[in-house]
């Protein structure tokens, strides 16, 4: 396989990147947003190529809008460059020092992790955030995008194939592999252990599953995401209404939005239809308990009857389910249930009930009255993410730089020896 047959240059473009200086990963990215820009015409070319593949193949209609690049993607990606470019050094920085007892000094330090293996679907954007975030931290990245956006993706990857150049650098710092038939052919990477330093997952359910089952290295997963929404009997309801259906449709594929409102058994009747009409106003397709149903048919409204399988779906779609709740502990028992550690909000005016939802839901991203859609490592002011991880080791939540180090200790002594 071409990794192998690479696996000293890689090596040797890991030792590189490890001691390059914070100016000139800075300077490297800022010419690689400025070329994003340059070929701003040939990424979109690529693209439009994708696309039409995309719907010969009648890829839903969730994947085609991930799929999709316009003038305006390429500018928020250059942008996005820009600010991870400009986000302070996450390597060398000393994280802890101490003298222990026989007076040796002791320093924790970030490093970088090395070699970082991205294996994600769709969205091209991802090539150039994941690239760009792997150099900012010094790590060489491997990218794997899906076969259905492989023409975008190496479009975008020219950008910083002429950085590499410019700045003298390898090219293994950055490799874009080709497209693959099916999962299979992944395993040849998954066993890459001792080249492969971590490998991160982004897409749906059954490529997670599959790199959590093969891989030999450590891997970060980016979890489907079922994210909730609980509207306590509390809320300002108009407050409310707006953070629900910004939550909903404002990008329902993206893996932050909104799948599951609960609404407060005490305010449902008056606050269930309102919701109802303003979602179903953007398009959207309700689906709920009988309960929900037969208030919203009382009112003259849409909903689809579902049972309780439909509370663990990712619909990356218009789609949302209701629920009613008799209180918070029964929210809580309700996402610990369904939920997939991504992303939970309360909408209340209490004070001490948002502390305990804040405390007690065991999700990466918990919200008091905000929406689900800002758990995004731009919104979180890191640039752009390389995933959002629903694990808890070593990485939580949105990853930007500082997720993408691990540390080392620099030991200084004068003589010592251990008794």
């Amino acid at each position: 396989m071409e990794l192998l047959v690479d696996f000293l240059k890689i090596q040797q473009a890991k030792e590189i990147l490890g001691q390059l200086s914070s100016s000139k990963r800075r300077e490297f990215l800022l010419d690689c947003a400025d070329n994003l820009l340059i070929l701003k015409e040939e990424i979109l070319n690529a693209n439009a190529k994708d696309l039409k593949k995309a719907q010969e193949n009648n890829l839903s209609a969730s994947m085609q809008a991930r799929l999709k690049l316009d003038s305006k993607k390429i500018e928020a990606m250059a942008d996005s460059l820009r600010e991870i470019a400009n986000y302070k050094d996450p390597l060398n920085r000393v994280i802890d020092g101490f003298s222990n007892h026989c007076g040796l000094k002791i320093e924790k330090v970030s490093v970088p992790l090395g070699v970082v293996a991205i294996i994600y679907e769709s969205r091209p954007n991802v090539t150039s955030d994941t690239a760009g975030l792997c150099f900012k931290s010094g790590n060489v990245a491997i990218l794997k995008g899906g076969k259905e956006a492989q023409n975008s993706n190496e479009a975008i990857i020219e950008a910083f194939f002429r950085a590499l150049e410019k700045h003298s650098l390898p090219k293994e710092c950055i490799i874009l592999l080709k497209s693959m038939q099916n999962r299979e052919d992944l395993k040849e990477i998954l066993e890459l252990e001792g080249v492969i330093d971590l490998v991160i997952p982004r897409g749906g359910e059954g490529l997670i599953k599959f790199v959590s089952t093969y891989a030999k290295m450590p891997v970060i997963k980016q979890d489907k995401g079922v994210c909730h929404i609980y509207a306590h009997k509390s809320c300002n309801q108009e407050n409310a209404l707006k953070i629900i259906v910004n939550a909903k449709t404002s990008y329902p594929s993206a893996c932050n939005a909104c799948e599951t409102l609960l609404i407060d058994r005490e305010i449902v009747k008056e606050f269930l239809p309102k919701c109802a009409l303003s979602l179903s106003q953007e398009g959207t397709q309700l689906k709920g308990t009988k309960e929900c149903c037969k208030i919203l048919k009382e009112n003259g409204i849409l909903c689809e009857e579902v049972g309780e399988s439909a509370f663990y779906n990712e619909y990356g779609e218009k789609i949302i389910n209701l629920k009613i709740i008799e209180d918070l502990s029964e929210a809580l028992a309700h996402i610990s249930t369904f939920g997939s550690g991504h992303s939970e909000a309360i909408l209340c005016e209490d004070y001490t009930l948002a502390e305990e939802f804040l405390n007690k839901v065991d999700s990466a991203c918990v919200y008091v009255n905000a929406s689900t859609r800002f758990s995004d490592g731009g919104e979180f002011g890191y640039g752009a993410e390389v995933g959002i991880s629903t694990s808890k080791l070593h990485a939580r939540g949105p990853m930007g730089v500082e997720a993408l180090t691990s540390y080392k200790y620099k030991i200084r002594g004068e003589g010592q020896i251990r008794k």
